[in-house]
């Protein structure tokens, strides 16, 4: 993920929109009554197809950015538990160092002394995992310890955990849970003496409220010491160290496959050192981010998330600071019969059986100033050719992916600009065009090239309402259109292409902007930005959205899909793999933006010629229905009439509609949703459809191959 960009979403609700006479109708801020359009005139095709959507159009990527995987999907409450960090009193921390673009390092929650704070030291003498072990004096006198706030727990709900210390033989070690002011707001575990020996020691806590900012306690008595090397804490239904309901959520997405484990924090990851028990792995610094990381989350631990969301793993392999020697070790590692080197580590680390990755990306936005291990085009097609070649010796039958940047990604760190097709045209054939590069100097050591984006939201305070949402709802949806655009300019510059076909997978991609919640607003224009890629499937055959999590809204006491959740599921389950992209013309194509913009827009206009509503079209995989998807991004129902050409109607239809009351809605953990998805009948294709006012709408009609059917009113 290109460090100028940002993380996690949340939240979003309800839809009770039907279709039809009886569609609802949202009134426009500032107005009372709702204005019915003009028809909007859909031609499809049903003869003109493009290629099917694979199992990957809607996948997902993750990275351990600061504590991002810990508390919402990795199930470790306890921030920095093997003591990367000294613990010392509040303000006295050392200073961390700025991250590689200059912003400074992301917090993690300390430890803090209990009691006398000249009794807590950091031992680096015999240390348990990593520099330092904490190392507490005791006496009779009074308790000393240390603890960690800032914990999320929910009543009732069991929490288990175990602390690996030793110390003077007696000394008696407490563990403790506080949840409130109160004396009853605690629960204290005493645990067996400590020996000279370092021993790992079971706890478990049932909290009597929820809070935010629970505390967790280790204290000592007797005389001598004790030292902790490491401590755990995660909810006792947390399934091989991973959140049992969060997990549950994300994995009714079905999203194909997930990218990871990076992202810019992979650049400078040693995936080796993330191997065996974790309590015995070091704490690394990740220098991206300027953040810690306790290393619990390896590569058998990115398996078996997979493994539980029942997708695919997409693996991007360290060509920042990592060498191809290093690639072709974890190829092994994963896919390698437990008879070679590193799968019989594998085989020893409890893993058997090989893992089987099929997709394997070379390297992370390595055209990016702020990439660690950063080196210019030329030296990087060297590596690249290097690394293919070392990790298809392992095993021939991966899918490699290069990591590319098309012209219009490509400007220098402080330059302002908004793409056009014009603007780009010198950037092609130079050190501006990563993609082309990889095409010119690399062919045959990749089979799809990736590309990333990220839009940023635009403030238009003084723009009309309809015009505002209908700027905001059509504006990442560009990026997309744009990476089409330049990849026609590909096929023309690289005949090779129409011979071996190659894929492009946009594996990182997201909408961001201060306060860009994940609202029925935003889940229109991601409809609209699954759309464009829909109009593309020829060749754009993986996508995976920044971040997995950002579909979710998440608590300590639950999780739940947020708006931009049911986005995917509902184009994951209505318009998804196999389902048979086909032609839609009109006469009302997309106008040009009507208000200035600030800068990484591309000057291009995505949608279909449907305007106001946004359409796509596909015939299921046995050709016996049609799917039409229709957006629209308006505060008024839209007549639509849908003239299709080699195919018949063959009953009544359905439709599956995402909507909420207002464009604010969102979906809370805890609250009724606002944001949801209705089923509900749909005329058959003979029939007039209204689709309502801000929604996302999938029809589902049967029909038979042949002829044509015309809706009423057209």
């Amino acid at each position: 993920m290109a460090a100028t960009h940002s993380r996690l979403g949340a939240v979003l609700a309800l839809s009770t929109i039907l279709l039809g006479s009886a569609a609802h109708a949202a009134a426009e801020p500032g107005t009372t009554r709702p204005v019915i359009a003009r028809p909007v005139v859909a031609r499809i095709d049903a003869t003109r197809a493009s290629a099917a959507v694979t199992p990957y159009a809607y996948g997902m990527f993750i990275e351990p950015i600061g504590g991002l995987m810990n508390r919402a999907l990795w199930a470790e409450l306890l921030d920095d538990r093997k003591f990367y960090f000294p613990v010392v009193a509040e303000g006295k921390d050392p200073p961390q160092p700025l991250s590689v673009e200059g912003k400074p390092a992301l917090v993690n929650r300390k430890w803090r002394p209990i009691g006398d704070e000249a009794a807590v030291t950091m031992d680096r003498a015999q240390p348990y995992v990593g520099a330092q072990s904490v190392r507490v004096a005791v006496d009779a006198a009074a308790t000393h310890g240390f603890g960690q706030g800032g914990l999320g727990v929910a009543q009732g709900r069991e929490y288990v955990g175990h602390i690996v210390a030793n110390g003077t033989p007696g000394t008696v070690l407490t563990v403790a849970l506080v949840w409130g002011p109160g004396a009853g707001d605690r629960q204290t575990v005493t645990l067996p003496p400590l020996t000279a020996e370092w021993q790992s020691l079971d706890f478990a806590f049932k909290p009597g409220a929820d809070t935010a900012d629970a505390r967790f306690e280790v204290t000592g008595t007797g005389t001598g010491f004790f030292r902790v090397g490491t401590v755990t804490l995660m909810p006792a239904d947390n399934v091989d160290g991973w959140r049992a309901d969060t997990i549950a959520v994300l994995k009714s997405l079905h999203s194909g496959f997930w990218r990871l484990p990076g992202g810019n924090f992979l650049s400078n990851w040693d995936w080796h050192q993330a191997l065996g028990p974790r309590d015995r792995r070091p704490p690394v610094y990740d220098y991206a981010w300027s953040a810690m990381q306790p290393n619990d989350l390896g590569m058998d631990e990115y398996m078996a998330l997979t493994r539980l969301l029942g997708v695919d793993p997409y693996v991007t392999v360290n060509a920042g600071l990592g060498d191809a020697h290093s690639a072709a070790e974890e190829v092994e590692y994963l896919n390698g019969p437990a008879t070679s080197e590193w799968g019989a580590k594998r085989a020893a680390n409890g893993h058997p059986e090989p893992y089987g990755v099929r997709y394997w990306n070379i390297g992370n936005e390595p055209y990016g100033w702020w990439q660690i291990g950063r080196t210019s085009l030329d030296y990087f097609m060297i590596k690249h050719r290097e690394f293919a070649a070392a990790m298809r010796a392992v095993d021939p039958t991966i899918t490699l992916i290069g990591s590319g940047a098309m012209p219009d990604q490509m400007h220098p760190r402080d330059a302002k600009e908004n793409a056009s097709l014009e603007s780009i045209q010198a950037k092609f054939g130079t050190e501006n065009d990563w993609t082309g590069g990889l095409l010119a100097k690399a062919w045959g050591d990749f089979d799809g090239l990736s590309e990333h984006w990220y839009d940023t939201v635009e403030k238009r305070p003084d723009a009309p309402p309809a015009d505002e949402l209908m700027e905001f709802a059509r504006a990442p949806a560009n990026q997309v259109r744009m990476k089409a655009e330049e990849w026609a300019i590909y096929q023309r510059r690289f005949p090779a292409m129409a011979q071996k076909p190659i894929f492009l997978s946009i594996d990182e991609y997201a909408y961001i902007g201060a306060g860009n919640k994940p609202t029925l607003k935003l889940a229109l224009a991601y409809s609209m930005v699954m759309q464009e890629m829909l109009r593309h499937s020829d060749f754009i055959r993986m996508s995976a959205f920044t971040f997995g999590i950002s579909t979710l809204d998440a608590t300590p006491a639950g999780a739940t899909l947020n708006a931009t959740g049911q986005v995917f599921k509902l184009y994951g389950e209505r318009f998804g793999a196999g389902v048979i992209p086909v032609a839609v013309t009109g006469d009302a194509p997309p106008p040009d933006p009507k208000f200035a913009v600030g800068y990484d827009h591309p000057q291009v206009k995505s949608g279909s010629p449907t305007y106001p509503l946004d359409i796509v079209a596909g015939l299921s995989p046995d050709r016996r229905s049609l799917r039409v998807a229709v957006v629209n991004a308006t505060f008024q129902p839209q007549p639509l009439s849908l003239a299709v050409q080699g195919a018949k109607a063959d009953g009544a239809g359905r439709v599956w509609r995402l909507s909420g009351p207002d464009l604010d809605a969102q979906n809370k953990v805890g609250a009724a949703p606002q944001v949801t998805i209705i089923e509900a009948p749909a005329p058959s294709l003979r029939g007039p459809l209204t689709v309502p006012a801000l929604s996302t709408s999938i029809y589902e009609f049967p029909i038979r191959m042949g002829g044509s059917a015309r809706v009423a009113g057209q």
